[in-house]
């Protein structure tokens, strides 16, 4: 079977968080998951900047798949995200200081993007692993969307393919949670969907 390359991102702690489970998980995958070869890179929970560090990595990289990862409190399930919306809304200052709110992602471009991963497939694959998951409709209006959004404009019309989850807090951050081998386990199971 063919190699594939597979660039996953997971965000550094935000906000009052000393820790994020997305980086915690996505620095603990193995490097070969069925036919793909992954390259894990940390990127920081600032606008603008986390998209231009997984683009900086991709341009040496050549990932066939970009998957990012990133933390979201108060959800129970792995969450592959279906869409990214055009807007930039802040509840809390990004870790450069910067709050957006009601700013366009990329004025230029279309309200949303559908994600170009079978997202319903990842979900199934973390229930079948006797994990929660589940397809989310919203990715927020924080970091997570504005990577998202950021990645699948400059990839529209081409092989690469993009997509987001978002896991659940850590059991030391809070409720709901999941513990970190589940939350690996999870990922694993996801990946293993992008193989149709």
């Amino acid at each position: 079977m063919e190699s594939r390359r597979l660039l996953i991102t997971g965000f550094t702690p935000f906000g009052s968080n000393t820790i994020n489970p997305s980086w915690e998980a996505v620095s603990r995958l193995p490097r070969h998951i069925g036919s793909f070869h992954l390259r894990p890179c940390a990127i920081p929970t600032v606008f603008g900047e986390a998209a231009q560090t997984v683009l900086r990595e991709a341009a040496v990289f050549d990932p066939h798949v970009i998957l990012c990862v990133g933390q979201a409190g108060g959800r129970e399930a792995v969450a592959p995200e279906r869409i990214a919306v055009n807007i930039r809304d802040a509840r809390i200052p990004d870790n450069a200081g910067f709050q957006p709110s009601g700013e366009y992602v990329l004025p230029e471009g279309p309200a949303a993007y559908f994600s170009t991963v079978p997202v319903n497939a990842m979900a199934q694959a973390i229930r079948a692993a006797g994990l929660p998951g589940a397809v989310s409709n919203s990715a927020g209006a924080f970091v997570c969307n504005d990577t998202l959004y950021t990645l699948l404009h400059h990839y529209a019309g081409t092989h690469v393919r993009v997509g987001f989850l978002h896991v659940p807090y850590l059991p030391q951050q809070g409720a709901p949670s999941l513990p970190l081998e589940q939350i690996v386990s999870a990922l694993i199971a996801a990946i293993s969907a992008l193989e149709v």
